[in-house]
């Protein structure tokens, strides 16, 4: 059984911080994330505002297809530099910027230019993760859906 040891005296909302207590953190970090005027010096950021906009066309069917959120991290010398989430399980699907709302059922953590190479078709995607161009956490067969997806989008 569990004890807690950390006994706090209780607050009376009377009672104001005392001089002192503060601490000054400093200033804030820089964000993971681009500032979003930033997002179109990115290369893939044109294919995901496009793949974007088929998903808002065709997303309900999609949903009934796919159910499941991916979550997309591109990433540049190891680092995420952009963060795609497409949930095609909620409503009738869509795609922002920025990490997943719910829980993703699939991450794909992959450099910007195996990105680019998987949806314009010139990389064959399970070769690519067999080969470890990319990682993949959660379900990873989801992903196969995921590539039925890019390949409807190129057709449109």
């Amino acid at each position: 059984m569990w004890k807690r040891i950390d006994h706090q005296p209780k607050i009376k909302a009377v009672d104001g911080p005392q001089a002192g207590q503060f601490k000054d953190l400093g200033a804030a970090r820089e964000p993971a994330m681009p500032h979003p005027l930033e997002l179109s010096e990115f290369q893939s950021f044109p294919v995901f505002e496009d793949i974007s906009h088929h998903i808002k066309e065709v997303g309900a069917q999609l949903v009934k297809k796919v159910n499941a959120i991916f979550q997309l991290d591109i990433t540049k010398e190891g680092k995420t530099i952009l963060q795609w989430t497409i949930d095609l399980k909620n409503g009738s699907g869509d795609m922002y910027p920025g990490s997943a709302r719910l829980p993703a059922d699939t991450v794909f953590t992959i450099p910007e230019p195996v990105f680019m190479e998987l949806v314009l078709g010139k990389m064959n995607p399970q070769k690519a993760f067999l080969a470890g161009k990319f990682r993949v956490s959660g379900k990873v067969l989801l992903g196969q859906k995921l590539e039925r997806v890019f390949k409807d989008w190129a057709k449109f």
